[in-house]
């Protein structure tokens, strides 16, 4: 089974990564995970994202596209793959498909983890970590006993910078500008599945496996 995966932060797309590759068995391929191989080991389009990441610049899109199709090559491919983090534009989802027509294969699903703009927003600004040990807490999910101080060793609890309200509305709407016409492309080819990333996550993962089992 070839797979992408797509979410907004917070809609639980890693959680149900990490069940769909155990249950599964097809390797989880990330962006970050296949540049770190890459330039680990030593490979000539490793080298080359290597020397712009050291610069603090995007890899282009020649360099990920060329990394993506050493790593769809590997044995460990033959039998699926779950893509997560690529693609990201429609140019670099219209190269995976050239990638794959290659390679003979193609993609079964994306599955898109739906969730609510304003239930993303409650997760992802409820979080509080204690200044002291660390302790992390939720709000809504894991609220601590007494509002404002730590369970374990009574420490006042804060907000990170990037959990605030305007840091999370401005990283979703950038998300949900990036991803539409990405979905928009995948819808057209009939490949998108959504999932209610609104439930239990158990159940999230029922929905999950259901869809898959069709493909075994």
């Amino acid at each position: 089974m070839n797979l992408v995966l797509m979410g907004l932060p917070g809609a639980g797309k890693g959680t149900q990564a990490e069940r769909i590759v155990e249950k599964y068995d097809i390797p989880h391929i990330s962006t970050g995970d296949m540049f770190r191989a890459a330039i680990k080991d030593g490979t000539e389009l490793g080298l080359q994202a290597k020397s712009f990441m050291d610069k603090g610049e995007l890899v282009p899109d020649e360099v990920t596209i060329g990394i993506v199709r050493e790593r769809l090559s590997k044995e460990d491919c033959k039998k699926g793959f779950l893509l997560d983090g690529f693609p990201r534009t429609v140019a670099q989802a219209e190269a995976l498909e050239n990638i794959l027509a290659d390679l003979d294969r193609q993609i079964h699903y994306v599955i898109n983890i739906d969730v609510n703009k304003n239930i993303l927003m409650e997760r992802l600004t409820g979080r509080r970590i204690c200044k002291n040990c660390g302790a992390t807490y939720h709000l809504v999910f894991n609220p601590p006993a007494v509002e404002g101080k730590c369970d374990r060793c009574g420490g006042e609890l804060y907000q990170r910078a990037d959990d605030n309200e305007e840091t999370v509305q401005n990283r979703l709407d950038v998300n949900l500008k990036q991803t539409k016409p990405l979905l928009d492309f995948y819808e057209e080819k009939g490949y998108v599945r959504n999932i209610n990333g609104q439930q239990d996550i158990n159940q999230v993962f029922t929905d999950v496996n259901e869809l898959l089992g069709g493909l075994r």
